[in-house]
């Protein structure tokens, strides 16, 4: 799994001109999902997306304060094109990205997860053509992977 997060002031997102899901402050998480990804991997990267301390305490100190901490709130949309492979050719290869039906499955968990922190969670629309707008604050943007173990 890839996630590309940014801390952002606002996002939401569009399908066909009308909005699916929209937050205030808090997180967008473009999630990337591959055909090997378990429990293991999508549990570990919703605890690091809860944990990671991205926000400024209330005193004004950077990098004190998780999205757990400020009561934000989380914006998940799936992005199939992180696993977009350019390195042959002109037109990109997602042969890395899992099917439709395995990655929706996948994702849906990954939200799950996501929903136990009793934070607002809002999501896109998985394989819908969508329109994301992000505020990004900062810009604060940072790519997280984690890739299952070979057994």
């Amino acid at each position: 799994m890839k996630i590309v997060l940014q801390r952002v002031q606002q996002s939401h997102v569009n399908v066909n001109q009308h909005i699916v899901g929209q937050i205030n402050q808090g997180l967008t998480l473009l999630v990337g999902i591959s055909p090997t990804d378990t429990d293991a991997e999508l549990q570990w990267l919703a605890r690091k997306c809860l944990d990671l301390r991205l926000f400024p305490d209330p005193e004004g100190n950077p990098w004190q304060a998780s999205i757990q901490d400020i009561q934000g709130e989380i914006l998940v949309v799936s992005q199939f094109t992180l696993y977009g492979d350019c390195r042959k050719g002109r037109r990109p290869s997602f042969s890395g990205s899992a099917k439709p039906d395995q990655a929706e499955q996948i994702y849906e968990k990954f939200v799950a997860f996501l929903r136990q922190s009793g934070l607002k969670i809002e999501t896109g629309q998985f394989g819908a053509m969508m329109q994301v707008e992000i505020s990004n604050d900062g810009p604060v943007t940072l790519l997280l992977e984690r890739e299952a173990k070979p057994a």
